[in-house]
Protein backbone atom coordinates (compact mmCIF):
# COMPACT_ATOMS: atom_id res chain seq x y z
CA UNK A 1 0.00 0.00 0.00
CA UNK A 2 2.66 2.50 1.16
CA UNK A 3 2.78 5.92 -0.55
CA UNK A 4 -0.55 6.55 -2.28
CA UNK A 5 -0.46 7.72 -5.89
CA UNK A 6 -2.27 11.10 -6.17
CA UNK A 7 -4.66 9.55 -8.70
CA UNK A 8 -5.72 6.94 -6.12
CA UNK A 9 -6.17 9.21 -3.12
CA UNK A 10 -9.91 9.82 -3.59
CA UNK A 11 -10.64 6.11 -3.91
CA UNK A 12 -8.47 5.28 -0.89
CA UNK A 13 -10.23 7.86 1.29
CA UNK A 14 -13.55 6.18 0.50
CA UNK A 15 -12.23 2.66 1.07
CA UNK A 16 -9.00 2.34 3.08
CA UNK A 17 -9.29 -1.46 3.10
CA UNK A 18 -6.85 -3.22 5.42
CA UNK A 19 -4.70 -0.16 6.05
CA UNK A 20 -3.82 0.06 9.76
CA UNK A 21 -1.87 3.34 9.84
CA UNK A 22 -2.45 6.32 7.54
CA UNK A 23 0.04 9.19 7.65
CA UNK A 24 -1.19 12.51 6.23
CA UNK A 25 1.57 15.10 5.93
CA UNK A 26 2.31 18.32 4.07
CA UNK A 27 1.92 22.09 4.05
CA UNK A 28 -1.87 22.28 3.74
CA UNK A 29 -3.33 21.77 7.23
CA UNK A 30 -6.85 22.22 5.87
CA UNK A 31 -6.42 19.43 3.32
CA UNK A 32 -4.90 17.15 5.97
CA UNK A 33 -7.90 17.73 8.24
CA UNK A 34 -10.34 17.19 5.36
CA UNK A 35 -8.73 13.88 4.36
CA UNK A 36 -8.54 12.69 7.97
CA UNK A 37 -12.26 13.39 8.34
CA UNK A 38 -12.95 11.46 5.13
CA UNK A 39 -11.01 8.43 6.39
CA UNK A 40 -12.80 8.59 9.73
CA UNK A 41 -16.15 8.72 7.96
CA UNK A 42 -15.21 5.80 5.68
CA UNK A 43 -14.49 3.58 8.70
CA UNK A 44 -17.12 4.74 11.18
CA UNK A 45 -19.90 5.65 8.76
CA UNK A 46 -21.08 8.39 11.14
CA UNK A 47 -20.54 9.73 14.66
CA UNK A 48 -19.80 6.95 17.14
CA UNK A 49 -17.88 8.09 20.26
CA UNK A 50 -17.32 4.47 21.29
CA UNK A 51 -15.32 3.76 18.13
CA UNK A 52 -13.27 6.97 17.98
CA UNK A 53 -10.28 7.84 20.15
CA UNK A 54 -8.27 11.06 19.82
CA UNK A 55 -4.83 10.93 21.43
CA UNK A 56 -2.54 13.86 22.17
CA UNK A 57 0.88 13.36 20.61
CA UNK A 58 2.60 13.10 23.99
CA UNK A 59 0.22 10.37 25.17
CA UNK A 60 0.52 8.43 21.91
CA UNK A 61 4.32 8.43 22.21
CA UNK A 62 4.24 6.66 25.60
CA UNK A 63 5.20 2.99 25.56
CA UNK A 64 2.27 0.69 24.82
CA UNK A 65 -0.44 3.36 24.55
CA UNK A 66 -0.83 3.39 20.76
CA UNK A 67 -0.45 -0.40 20.53
CA UNK A 68 -3.13 -0.76 23.20
CA UNK A 69 -5.52 1.49 21.30
CA UNK A 70 -4.81 -0.43 18.09
CA UNK A 71 -5.74 -3.72 19.79
CA UNK A 72 -8.76 -2.45 21.78
CA UNK A 73 -12.25 -3.59 20.81
CA UNK A 74 -15.24 -1.32 20.47
CA UNK A 75 -18.08 -1.65 23.00
CA UNK A 76 -20.59 -1.40 20.16
CA UNK A 77 -18.74 -3.55 17.65
CA UNK A 78 -17.13 -2.48 14.39
CA UNK A 79 -13.73 -1.11 13.48
CA UNK A 80 -12.26 1.70 15.54
CA UNK A 81 -10.38 4.89 14.56
CA UNK A 82 -7.50 6.41 16.52
CA UNK A 83 -6.49 9.96 15.55
CA UNK A 84 -3.24 11.64 16.51
CA UNK A 85 -2.73 15.27 15.49
CA UNK A 86 0.62 17.08 15.24
CA UNK A 87 2.36 13.76 14.66
CA UNK A 88 6.16 13.85 14.58
CA UNK A 89 9.15 11.51 14.44
CA UNK A 90 9.00 11.02 18.21
CA UNK A 91 6.05 8.70 17.51
CA UNK A 92 8.02 6.37 15.22
CA UNK A 93 8.77 3.81 17.95
CA UNK A 94 5.17 3.71 19.18
CA UNK A 95 3.84 3.36 15.63
CA UNK A 96 6.27 0.53 14.91
CA UNK A 97 5.13 -1.34 18.04
CA UNK A 98 1.47 -0.81 17.14
CA UNK A 99 1.98 -2.25 13.65
CA UNK A 100 3.79 -5.25 15.11
CA UNK A 101 0.92 -6.01 17.49
CA UNK A 102 -2.66 -7.18 17.01
CA UNK A 103 -5.76 -5.12 16.23
CA UNK A 104 -7.70 -3.81 13.27
CA UNK A 105 -8.19 -0.18 14.26
CA UNK A 106 -7.16 2.50 11.77
CA UNK A 107 -4.61 4.93 13.22
CA UNK A 108 -4.68 8.31 11.45
CA UNK A 109 -1.55 10.42 11.95
CA UNK A 110 -1.88 14.10 11.01
CA UNK A 111 1.54 15.73 10.57
CA UNK A 112 3.03 18.88 9.10
CA UNK A 113 5.68 18.87 6.40
CA UNK A 114 7.97 15.85 6.73
CA UNK A 115 11.21 15.56 4.74
CA UNK A 116 12.00 12.34 2.87
CA UNK A 117 14.43 11.33 5.62
CA UNK A 118 11.79 11.62 8.38
CA UNK A 119 11.55 8.53 10.58
CA UNK A 120 7.78 8.24 10.20
CA UNK A 121 7.99 8.29 6.40
CA UNK A 122 10.86 5.81 6.33
CA UNK A 123 8.90 3.49 8.62
CA UNK A 124 5.54 3.70 6.87
CA UNK A 125 6.24 4.19 3.16
CA UNK A 126 7.54 0.63 2.67
CA UNK A 127 5.07 -0.99 5.10
CA UNK A 128 2.30 -3.10 3.49
CA UNK A 129 -0.25 -2.17 6.17
CA UNK A 130 0.39 1.59 6.04
CA UNK A 131 -0.48 4.44 3.71
CA UNK A 132 1.36 7.73 3.32
CA UNK A 133 -0.52 10.61 1.68
CA UNK A 134 1.25 13.92 0.92
CA UNK A 135 -1.08 16.92 1.28
CA UNK A 136 0.26 19.87 -0.68
CA UNK A 137 -1.62 22.89 -1.90
CA UNK A 138 -3.12 22.59 -5.35
CA UNK A 139 -2.63 25.29 -7.95
CA UNK A 140 -3.84 26.21 -11.42
CA UNK A 141 -5.88 23.65 -13.34
CA UNK A 142 -5.67 21.11 -10.52
CA UNK A 143 -7.15 23.60 -8.06
CA UNK A 144 -9.86 24.63 -10.54
CA UNK A 145 -10.84 20.96 -10.94
CA UNK A 146 -11.07 20.56 -7.17
CA UNK A 147 -13.28 23.64 -6.83
CA UNK A 148 -15.53 22.24 -9.56
CA UNK A 149 -15.75 18.90 -7.72
CA UNK A 150 -16.55 20.57 -4.39
CA UNK A 151 -19.32 22.57 -6.04
CA UNK A 152 -20.70 19.45 -7.73
CA UNK A 153 -20.91 17.75 -4.33
CA UNK A 154 -23.44 20.48 -3.46
CA UNK A 155 -25.30 20.14 -6.78
CA UNK A 156 -23.89 23.36 -8.24
CA UNK A 157 -22.20 23.76 -11.62
CA UNK A 158 -19.77 26.46 -12.76
CA UNK A 159 -18.53 27.80 -16.10
CA UNK A 160 -14.84 27.12 -16.88
CA UNK A 161 -14.05 30.85 -16.71
CA UNK A 162 -15.61 31.01 -13.24
CA UNK A 163 -13.49 28.08 -12.02
CA UNK A 164 -10.34 29.67 -13.44
CA UNK A 165 -11.12 32.97 -11.73
CA UNK A 166 -11.70 31.20 -8.42
CA UNK A 167 -8.52 29.12 -8.71
CA UNK A 168 -6.48 32.28 -9.28
CA UNK A 169 -8.02 34.28 -6.46
CA UNK A 170 -9.42 32.15 -3.65
CA UNK A 171 -6.05 31.01 -2.38
CA UNK A 172 -4.81 27.51 -1.73
CA UNK A 173 -5.68 26.75 1.90
CA UNK A 174 -8.28 23.98 1.87
CA UNK A 175 -10.28 25.11 4.91
CA UNK A 176 -10.67 28.64 3.55
CA UNK A 177 -11.49 27.23 0.13
CA UNK A 178 -14.28 25.04 1.51
CA UNK A 179 -15.84 28.02 3.30
CA UNK A 180 -15.87 30.04 0.06
CA UNK A 181 -17.32 27.10 -1.89
CA UNK A 182 -20.10 26.74 0.69
CA UNK A 183 -20.89 30.44 0.30
CA UNK A 184 -20.96 30.09 -3.48
CA UNK A 185 -23.21 27.02 -3.31
CA UNK A 186 -25.63 28.92 -1.09
CA UNK A 187 -25.55 31.83 -3.54
CA UNK A 188 -26.30 29.58 -6.54
CA UNK A 189 -28.76 27.24 -4.86
CA UNK A 190 -29.15 23.52 -5.56
CA UNK A 191 -29.11 22.85 -9.28
CA UNK A 192 -27.73 26.33 -10.02
CA UNK A 193 -24.81 27.28 -12.22
CA UNK A 194 -22.21 29.98 -11.58
CA UNK A 195 -20.87 32.33 -14.24
CA UNK A 196 -17.71 34.44 -13.96
CA UNK A 197 -19.87 37.45 -13.07
CA UNK A 198 -21.59 35.42 -10.35
CA UNK A 199 -18.39 34.37 -8.63
CA UNK A 200 -17.02 37.92 -8.77
CA UNK A 201 -20.21 39.20 -7.15
CA UNK A 202 -20.10 36.56 -4.44
CA UNK A 203 -16.42 35.75 -3.81
CA UNK A 204 -14.71 38.73 -5.36
CA UNK A 205 -15.07 41.00 -2.39
CA UNK A 206 -12.38 42.46 -0.18
CA UNK A 207 -8.74 41.59 -0.61
CA UNK A 208 -9.01 39.75 -3.94
CA UNK A 209 -10.42 42.70 -5.86
CA UNK A 210 -8.22 45.17 -3.99
CA UNK A 211 -5.17 43.09 -4.88
CA UNK A 212 -6.21 42.86 -8.53
CA UNK A 213 -6.58 46.63 -8.60
CA UNK A 214 -3.19 47.09 -6.95
CA UNK A 215 -1.39 44.86 -9.46
CA UNK A 216 -3.09 46.37 -12.50
CA UNK A 217 -2.32 49.87 -11.20
CA UNK A 218 1.28 48.94 -10.45
CA UNK A 219 2.06 47.56 -13.91
CA UNK A 220 0.25 50.51 -15.50
CA UNK A 221 2.44 52.99 -13.58
CA UNK A 222 -0.21 54.41 -11.23
CA UNK A 223 1.85 54.52 -8.02
CA UNK A 224 -0.71 56.25 -5.71
CA UNK A 225 -3.56 53.91 -6.73
CA UNK A 226 -1.32 50.85 -6.37
CA UNK A 227 -0.37 51.97 -2.86
CA UNK A 228 -3.97 52.63 -1.79
CA UNK A 229 -5.28 49.37 -3.23
CA UNK A 230 -2.43 47.44 -1.58
CA UNK A 231 -3.32 49.05 1.76
CA UNK A 232 -6.92 47.91 1.28
CA UNK A 233 -5.85 44.37 0.34
CA UNK A 234 -3.69 44.05 3.47
CA UNK A 235 -6.48 45.50 5.60
CA UNK A 236 -8.84 42.83 4.24
CA UNK A 237 -6.40 40.10 5.24
CA UNK A 238 -4.30 39.47 2.12
CA UNK A 239 -1.14 37.49 2.94
CA UNK A 240 2.12 39.24 1.92
CA UNK A 241 3.46 36.02 0.35
CA UNK A 242 0.17 35.53 -1.51
CA UNK A 243 0.51 39.13 -2.76
CA UNK A 244 3.98 38.41 -4.12
CA UNK A 245 2.83 35.19 -5.79
CA UNK A 246 -0.15 36.96 -7.36
CA UNK A 247 2.18 39.72 -8.61
CA UNK A 248 4.49 37.11 -10.14
CA UNK A 249 1.58 35.39 -11.92
CA UNK A 250 0.40 38.77 -13.22
CA UNK A 251 3.87 39.69 -14.52
CA UNK A 252 4.32 36.26 -16.10
CA UNK A 253 1.06 36.64 -18.00
CA UNK A 254 2.07 40.12 -19.12
CA UNK A 255 5.41 38.70 -20.26
CA UNK A 256 3.71 35.99 -22.31
CA UNK A 257 1.47 38.56 -24.00
CA UNK A 258 4.44 40.94 -24.52
CA UNK A 259 6.27 38.19 -26.40
CA UNK A 260 3.29 38.00 -28.76
CA UNK A 261 3.38 41.78 -29.25
CA UNK A 262 7.12 41.59 -29.97
CA UNK A 263 6.32 39.09 -32.72
CA UNK A 264 3.87 41.50 -34.35
CA UNK A 265 0.54 40.82 -32.64
CA UNK A 266 -1.60 43.83 -31.68
CA UNK A 267 -1.81 44.15 -27.87
CA UNK A 268 -5.54 43.36 -27.84
CA UNK A 269 -4.95 40.15 -29.82
CA UNK A 270 -2.05 39.06 -27.59
CA UNK A 271 -4.21 39.71 -24.54
CA UNK A 272 -7.12 37.63 -25.90
CA UNK A 273 -4.77 34.70 -26.55
CA UNK A 274 -3.93 34.31 -22.83
CA UNK A 275 -5.28 31.29 -20.98
CA UNK A 276 -6.99 31.48 -18.61
CA UNK A 277 -8.60 34.59 -20.11
CA UNK A 278 -7.98 37.96 -18.53
CA UNK A 279 -10.88 38.93 -16.29
CA UNK A 280 -13.11 41.33 -18.24
CA UNK A 281 -12.84 44.17 -15.70
CA UNK A 282 -9.03 43.95 -15.79
CA UNK A 283 -8.65 44.10 -19.58
CA UNK A 284 -8.27 47.90 -19.99
CA UNK A 285 -5.54 48.16 -17.35
CA UNK A 286 -3.85 44.99 -18.58
CA UNK A 287 -3.70 46.37 -22.11
CA UNK A 288 -2.29 49.69 -20.86
CA UNK A 289 0.47 47.80 -19.07
CA UNK A 290 1.11 45.67 -22.14
CA UNK A 291 1.76 48.80 -24.19
CA UNK A 292 4.37 49.95 -21.66
CA UNK A 293 6.47 46.90 -20.85
CA UNK A 294 8.96 45.22 -23.20
CA UNK A 295 9.53 41.46 -22.67
CA UNK A 296 13.02 41.93 -21.20
CA UNK A 297 11.81 44.32 -18.51
CA UNK A 298 9.01 41.92 -17.54
CA UNK A 299 11.45 39.02 -17.29
CA UNK A 300 13.61 41.11 -14.95
CA UNK A 301 10.53 42.10 -12.91
CA UNK A 302 9.61 38.43 -12.53
CA UNK A 303 13.10 37.60 -11.25
CA UNK A 304 12.87 40.47 -8.75
CA UNK A 305 9.51 39.18 -7.46
CA UNK A 306 10.92 35.67 -7.03
CA UNK A 307 13.76 37.12 -4.99
CA UNK A 308 11.30 39.18 -2.95
CA UNK A 309 9.26 36.06 -2.14
CA UNK A 310 12.41 34.28 -0.99
CA UNK A 311 13.32 37.26 1.19
CA UNK A 312 9.77 37.53 2.53
CA UNK A 313 9.83 33.90 3.65
CA UNK A 314 13.24 33.97 5.30
CA UNK A 315 14.26 37.59 5.84
CA UNK A 316 17.87 38.61 6.30
CA UNK A 317 19.80 36.50 8.79
CA UNK A 318 21.35 39.60 10.34
CA UNK A 319 18.17 41.69 10.34
CA UNK A 320 14.88 39.97 9.47
CA UNK A 321 12.50 42.14 7.44
CA UNK A 322 8.72 41.71 7.89
CA UNK A 323 7.18 40.01 4.85
CA UNK A 324 4.58 42.79 4.52
CA UNK A 325 7.39 45.34 4.13
CA UNK A 326 9.06 43.18 1.49
CA UNK A 327 5.80 42.72 -0.44
CA UNK A 328 4.93 46.43 -0.38
CA UNK A 329 8.43 47.43 -1.53
CA UNK A 330 8.31 44.93 -4.40
CA UNK A 331 4.89 46.08 -5.68
CA UNK A 332 5.75 49.77 -5.43
CA UNK A 333 9.07 49.18 -7.18
CA UNK A 334 7.07 47.58 -9.99
CA UNK A 335 4.80 50.63 -10.10
CA UNK A 336 7.73 53.08 -10.13
CA UNK A 337 9.41 51.19 -12.96
CA UNK A 338 6.18 51.24 -14.96
CA UNK A 339 5.91 54.98 -14.34
CA UNK A 340 9.44 55.50 -15.65
CA UNK A 341 8.53 53.47 -18.79
CA UNK A 342 5.43 55.63 -19.25
CA UNK A 343 7.47 58.84 -19.00
CA UNK A 344 10.00 57.59 -21.53
CA UNK A 345 7.27 56.66 -23.96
Amino acid sequence: MAKIDPRRVTAFLKEPGGCRVALLHGEDAGLIRERAEALQQAVLGGDDPFRLTELPREAAAKSGVLAGEMAALSMTGGRRVVRVRDAADALAGAVKDALAGPGEALVILEAGELPARAKLRNLLEPHPAAAVIPCYRERGAELAATIGRLLQEQDVGADPAALEWLANRLGEDRMLLRREVEKLALYAGAGGRLSEEDVVACAGEGSTLDLDEALIAATAGDVPLADRALDAAFAEGASPIAVLRAALRHVQRLHLAALGVAQGQPPAVALEALRPPVFFRAKPGFERALRLWPPGALAAAGSALLEAEKQGKSGSIARPIPDAVVARAAILQLARHALSLKRRG
